[in-house]
């Protein structure tokens, strides 16, 4: 784990979703294997699929089917792709070990959490309740406001949401743009490792924080919270 030297204890906690606190990738790489199956296509390695899981369908299909947004036939495989996970999206997607004591131990120590994340609201919406995050201060999705992230306009919400300043909060994903939005919404940031991180490594995204354990971030959030109450004894 790797933070600067004096770091301020946040009020607020605001987690992407895929890949930082739920490991979603078995299903959504089902959905997308599915897509090929039914083409009569053998499916792609999960261990190809996985790294792109936080780009949603557009990390799926490029991966399987070698398509971008604006390819010949890459629409119809989104929507296809969109029906077949709305129908199949808690089978094996669960919280990432140590998430559950990461919440609990923010709520312990008095801070807000919530879920700012680029999945559009028909998924998010049914997911959350079903792995066990309905109790977040927020949830602001992929099409709650205007523009997604890197832009800093769903981090600012989530904070206006818990009626917290944008500066007392941190803001935890495991992909650049999370790390880039946080940037630009004035958050500390941190990376986490165990998450699907991508192409890049979390190393060089620039994040003021990196974690390779949920764990880790919990010791960190209660080292700054015991520190900044040290200051007022």
């Amino acid at each position: 784990m790797t933070f600067p030297a004096s770091i301020q204890a946040p009020r607020a906690v605001l987690f992407d979703l895929d890949g930082t606190l739920a490991d979603t990738a078995p299903d959504l790489a089902a959905a997308v294997n599915w897509l090929r199956t039914e083409r009569g296509m053998a499916p792609t390695p999960y261990s190809v699929l996985r790294p792109t899981a936080s780009a949603g369908a557009r990390g799926m299909i490029g991966a399987a089917f070698g398509l971008a947004p604006g390819d010949d036939g890459y629409e119809e495989l989104r929507l296809q792709w969109f029906e077949r996970y709305q129908s199949n999206m808690a089978v094996h997607s669960t919280l990432f070990d140590g998430i559950v004591t990461l919440l609990q131990g923010i709520e312990d120590a008095g801070m807000a959490w919530g879920v700012v994340t680029n999945k559009p609201a028909r998924f998010t919406d049914p997911l959350i309740p079903q792995i066990g995050l309905a109790h977040a201060g927020c949830i602001v999705s992929g099409d709650t406001m205007p523009h997604a992230k890197p832009h800093p306009a769903p981090l600012l919400e989530g904070a206006r949401r818990l009626d917290i300043a944008p500066g007392d909060c941190w803001y935890v994903g495991d992909d650049l743009r999370d790390i880039e939005a946080g940037r630009a919404a004035g958050m500390l940031t941190v990376a986490c490792a165990w998450g699907y991180c991508g192409a890049i490594e979390p190393q060089d995204w620039g994040a003021d924080v990196l974690c390779a354990t949920p764990l880790d971030l919990l010791e960190l959030l209660l080292n700054v919270t015991r520190a900044a109450e040290s200051t007022y004894i």
